[in-house]
């Protein structure tokens, strides 16, 4: 058997695998089999001496792919394909088997594919890739090119939501309040024990690419390298709930300029992600808190 054949084979026992992960993220099966086809083109283009797990491969480059495809949906304000007024989620004007749709729309459950479409595309990356198909999270974070603590938050936000609870619960709020309070001080005071106080040893600050072209260093790892880049800063940052979850925003002559997404672990932040992409801004929902 030659390597096209043997790729080809390959490919063919996992497709059914990575058309469930399309369908779960996209809740449209015509767009399942373009992103499962656009990952054979990839691999057929690809390098196959550099690939260690096919498998792992073609999942992460499926999940890419619909990333992308969620995204390009959210900003054109389209709706979900395959979610009419009545419910069904075949979409039989494309589809040539609707029988197989609706077969496969029952084993994943319509009420949950109604709520995977409200969900933010990294949240409903991170919560299909780790909930239903159970990565890890350290594998999920490039994909949506997030830290892993970040990541795990994400899935937190959207495990919540897909269980109906919109909302954070007030104890909780409460507690990592006081976490944020407790940073705010020691940055602004530029009090770098009381920073290394309240960051998780491993706390990692990621910030995209606009966050960098405002300022910000790169990629940190660790509370002292955080520490001193907060350091005297955060004068302008105020306390929010971004998209349900506790973060700060940074708002310029009026103008919301930065997001830092916060992921906690006990009473520490284990990470920090700095969001300042204008289009990924506009994707976020903000309720300011006192303080």
């Amino acid at each position: 058997m030659n390597e096209k054949d043997w790729l080809a084979l390959e490919f063919e026992t996992k497709r059914q695998h990575l058309a469930a992960v399309a369908y779960r993220m996209l809740g449209s099966r015509a767009e399942a089999d373009d992103a499962v086809q656009e990952a054979w083109l990839r691999l057929g283009r690809s390098d196959i001496a550099e690939i260690d797990n096919i498998g792992g491969w073609l999942t992460t480059v499926v999940a890419r792919i619909c990333l992308d495809m969620l995204r390009s949906r959210k900003s054109r304000r389209e709706e979900p394909l395959d979610l009419p007024v009545h419910g069904r989620i075949a979409d039989t004007a494309r589809s040539m088997d609707p029988e197989r749709e609706l077969t496969l729309a029952d084993s994943v459950g319509v009420a949950l594919l109604v709520v995977l479409q409200t969900l933010a595309p990294a949240e409903r990356v991170a919560f299909v890739l780790h909930d239903m198909f159970d990565l890890p999270f350290d594998e999920i974070a490039p994909i949506i090119r997030r830290s892993s603590a970040a990541t795990r938050q994400l899935a937190s936000r959207a495990r919540r939501r897909v269980q109906g609870k919109s909302e954070m619960p007030e104890a909780e709020l409460a507690q990592k309040r006081k976490v944020v309070s407790a940073f705010l001080a020691a940055s602004r005071t530029g009090d770098l024990q009381a920073l290394l106080a309240v960051l998780d040893p491993q706390v990692v600050f990621t910030p995209d690419a606009t966050a960098m072209g405002l300022g910000a260093t790169g990629a940190l790892r660790g509370a002292p390298a955080v520490a001193e880049t907060f350091k005297g800063r955060a004068q302008g940052a105020r306390p929010a709930l971004v998209d349900g979850e506790l973060g700060l925003v940074v708002s310029l002559h009026g103008k919301l300029r930065v997001v830092l997404l916060l992921a906690f672990d006990g009473n520490r932040i284990s990470a920090i992600d700095a969001v300042a992409d204008p289009e990924h801004l506009g994707g976020m929902t903000f309720a300011l808190l006192e303080g």
